[in-house]
């Protein structure tokens, strides 16, 4: 068997029939997690800057953040076309108005072929979603809804600030419109068991979800992660039950759902643990292995969901 999964390269090419690559975009949005609607703290893995590149913070606007990347992705990935990844922090969380005016400014560049939007299931509503949906007349629209784990007490532990329902909420409002859907999960979230996280594959797979990303839990420097890691109270995962736990996981997925992403990507200058994160070539190289040696693809399983 040739491909084990449906990667995003596929999917791109088939859709547009060349290779499309998503830059990167920061739109300078809060979160509720950290500005203190809901706390501010933040996730246990979330450092100050959400992930965030702070270009807009130092006046680089969204439209030149994806010119002043676009030669580099062209030269470097033979792109032809682009999405807009708008990723740090919640962008959503923010008036419509405000958020047409990023949206627009992205997708007015001709190259832009359209829009992957990471939120939170807790910061949408109908004026966004009816926003979107009209870009999804046009345009390739992705909303990205990091969920993490299915396991409301994982996501208290966590302190993620909303519980499975609010996800299962924001799927069921999103749906019929036109926009496709992307889950991110954490493998080795503190406390979870394996069969903790292939039911959370389970139940993913009976939501009629578009795509996923799979992450492992890093700890980076200033996190709460960090100090449970010093206290003891966490342990990270090791690269082998990683490779074993997401292979298992992806033969519990439709086939037709797009796999994003296979593992993290860590800023070596914040990463504290596990080191084996800094190595994601060879983890992927790992994965496929595994699924070759144990015989398991994609949808292999997901009979057993239904």
């Amino acid at each position: 068997m040739k491909n084990r999964f449906y990667d995003l390269n596929t999917y791109f090419k088939n859709i547009f029939g060349h290779r499309v690559h998503k830059i990167t975009v920061d739109a300078g949005m809060s979160c509720p997690n950290r500005d203190g609607s809901l706390s501010t703290k933040g996730c246990i893995y979330c450092n100050a800057s959400g992930s965030g590149t702070g270009f807009f913070q130092k006046g680089i606007s969204v439209s030149d953040q994806i010119l002043n990347a676009r030669k580099y992705v062209i030269k470097r990935y033979k792109a032809k076309k682009f999405i807009a990844y708008f990723q740090s922090y919640t962008n959503t969380y923010a008036p419509v108005d405000q958020l047409k005016r990023l949206y627009d400014e992205a997708l007015a560049i001709e190259e832009v072929a359209g829009l992957s939007i990471g939120t939170r299931p807790d910061c949408v509503n109908e004026e966004i979603l009816t926003l979107l949906q009209g870009y999804a007349e046009k345009h390739l629209i992705w909303i990205e809804y990091g969920l993490q784990s299915a396991h409301d007490k994982t996501l208290a532990l966590i302190n993620r600030g909303h519980n499975f329902k609010a996800f299962k909420d924001a799927v069921e409002a999103t749906q019929n419109r036109g926009i496709n859907i992307c889950v991110h999960v954490i493998l080795g979230l503190p406390g979870e068991s394996r069969t903790q996280m292939i039911e959370t594959a389970k139940i993913l797979s009976r939501m009629g979800i578009d795509g996923i990303k799979f992450h492992m839990l890093y700890v980076i420097k200033g996190t709460q992660a960090e100090a449970m890691l010093d206290q003891g109270t966490y342990t990270c995962i090791t690269q082998e039950a990683y490779v074993d736990i997401l292979c298992e996981f992806l033969a519990f997925l439709p086939e037709n759902m797009v796999i994003q992403r296979l593992t993290s990507d860590p800023h070596p200058k914040e990463l504290v643990a596990p080191l084996w994160a800094m190595r994601k070539k060879e983890t992927i190289e790992l994965i496929k292995k595994t699924l070759e040696e144990k015989n398991l693809y994609q949808g292999k399983w997901v009979r057993m969901t239904r």
